[in-house]
């Protein structure tokens, strides 16, 4: 993945963050996550437009199909941003599932679903994952079988499709012939079922059940190996962008408790003044550096070094990290603020909530961490 040239990577990734925060700052994305929770498809397509005009469905499709080209330090910057803000719109569902296309062979149907994911015409989710659980590629129970003169049939069921309720359609991950396959799967095609499934922050992950689903030649992305690795990019992704949700919104708790400490007052002076409650700060504040670290390492690495290799086991690290982050200091900003932590109207209340649903979403910490365990290299004396 290589940056426009010309452009400095790190002047390109500042760039690119400031317009994020001039969008977010006025377009109030937390009001509009109230306005859409529990509804579906759980995200307003309007401002979804507005994103593809900023360009950040395009953040990581190449300058030759149409994109901008950026590394992944733009798009964690991006997604960060955007968790800190409450973003409800799919963007790193979406980032992710256009990388199975990037990654997929060359054809017509690919140049032309990411000439639509730029312009903020199509909303496209991934959709990999049969159990809950880890998720190997190699046990898959949706199958395909040739329906004559190249048209594929296509039975069984996904879960946990992030962004899919309301999508446009799928990167559907398959084995067909004893080999693992990529499919295009448009949301309007007959014997596709799409089932919504509330999540505790008030989005939506779908069920995708194919029932004798049959879909033409030119709907097949990719088999065989470029099929899997167009897929593992697709989840590396996944990973990396869920993480640096994670701390975006992990820091905006922190700074919230942080604010609410200087602000509450007990005994005539500010709560954040008492001894016990400043170590547990601390100890929050510790939390997000380490989060931050691991992902700055990542991203450093992978500069030079942008193997498939480095980036999953990183993406296991990172995913895992950033869970354990998020997860301690939404719970201890919850104690923190009091009673007032649980109510409605408390922002953080909603962090927390995301944060259990992310941190769960591909694979949960322990997971990750025995995954990660399982892929770096042994340590030598």
């Amino acid at each position: 993945m290589t940056e426009p040239s010309g452009v400095d990577p790190d002047e390109g990734c500042a760039l690119v963050a400031r317009s994020a925060a001039d969008y977010l700052a006025r377009s109030d994305p937390l009001a509009r996550a109230r306005r859409w929770r529990d509804r579906t498809p759980g995200y307003d397509r309007e401002a979804w437009r507005e994103l593809a005009s900023l360009g950040w469905p395009a953040l990581l499709i190449p300058e030759a199909d149409g994109g901008l080209g950026l590394g992944l330090d733009s798009m964690v910057a991006v997604v960060r941003a955007g968790a800190a803000a409450s973003l409800p719109e799919p963007l790193t569902e979406v980032l992710a599932a256009a990388q199975a296309l990037v990654h997929a062979p060359t054809s017509a149907t690919r140049t032309g679903l990411l000439s639509r994911i730029v312009a903020g015409e199509c909303i496209v989710a991934l959709a990999v994952q049969d159990e809950a659980g880890p998720i190997d590629l190699q046990r898959i129970g949706t199958v395909a079988v040739s329906a004559g003169q190249g048209a594929w049939r296509v039975t069984g069921r996904k879960r946990f499709v992030a962004g899919g309720v309301g999508a446009d359609g799928y990167v559907v991950h398959a084995h067909a012939d004893h080999q693992p396959v990529l499919f295009w799967v448009p949301a309007d095609c007959p014997g596709l079922e799409v089932l919504a499934h509330a999540q505790a922050d008030g989005r939506f992950m779908a069920d995708l059940v194919f029932a004798d689903l049959v879909l033409p030649p030119d709907h097949l992305l990719a088999s065989g190996e470029p099929a899997l690795a167009a897929a593992w990019a697709a989840i590396d992704t996944a990973l990396i962008g869920s993480a640096a949700e994670l701390l975006g919104l992990s820091q905006r708790a922190l700074d919230l408790t942080l604010d609410y400490l200087r602000t509450r007052t007990q005994f005539d002076r500010p709560i954040g003044a008492f001894q016990a409650l400043q170590h547990r700060a601390v100890d929050l504040y510790i939390h997000q550096r380490i989060g931050e670290s691991v992902m700055r390492q990542l991203l450093d690495a992978l500069r030079h070094d942008p193997s498939a290799e480095l980036r999953t086991r990183g993406a296991s690290r990172v995913k895992a990290r950033a869970a354990r982050s998020a997860r301690q200091i939404t719970r201890e900003a919850i104690q923190l603020h009091g009673a007032i932590g649980f109510t409605d109207d408390c922002e953080v209340g909603m962090h927390v909530r995301r944060a259990l649903v992310l941190g769960a979403w591909l694979g949960s910490e322990l997971e990750h961490r025995r995954r990660y365990a399982r892929l770096a290299p042994p340590i030598v004396d």
